[in-house]
């Protein structure tokens, strides 16, 4: 098994900017090299360049430490990575998906890119089948799922482990 040394993480189609802070901060903390905000997922940045107060609220400062990319094709940049070297995973509900706790053996390669979607639809097959695999967290109580920026936070220092 080798040891990952680069993590990079792909929000796709994520609606809150909350969330998006929340993330950032937490890749942040767990060591991530870089952000990929893809298809509708908003950019920290208002239309003159400065940090919207909404994302500032939940990043608290991690928008200084994190290199982040705004790309609306999220099968672009999965190729662009899978070219450098990254193995990728999903996180998310599926008949194929494995448990989040096994992914650092899972992972091949020392470069790993996880890809956190929606927060109602989840990440769309299409985009499944174009990733290494799909890890899952399993939930015990009666919810079917975490918010999106907990499940990131989770699964990205897993990812550290």
């Amino acid at each position: 098994m080798k040891k990952i040394t680069e993590v990079v993480g792909i929000l796709f189609d994520i609606r809150s900017l909350h969330n998006v802070g929340s993330i950032f901060r937490t890749a942040d903390g767990a060591g991530f090299s870089k952000l990929f905000l893809c298809g509708i997922t908003p950019t920290p940045l208002d239309r003159m360049g400065n940090f919207l107060p909404e994302f500032k609220k939940t990043s608290l400062g991690a928008e200084e430490n994190i290199v982040w990319e705004h790309n609306t094709s999220i099968v672009r940049v999965i190729s662009k990575l899978k070219k450098q070297g990254f193995e990728i995973y999903a996180v998310e509900q599926s008949k194929s998906s494995i448990s989040y706790t096994i992914l650092g053996k899972k992972c091949k390669k020392n470069k790993c890119a996880i890809i956190v979607g929606n927060e109602v639809l989840g990440i769309p097959e299409k985009v499944l089948n174009q990733c290494n695999g799909v890890v899952e967290i399993p939930m015990m109580g009666k919810k079917e799922s975490l918010n999106v920026s907990v499940a990131f936070g989770i699964v990205a220092y897993e990812c550290r482990r």
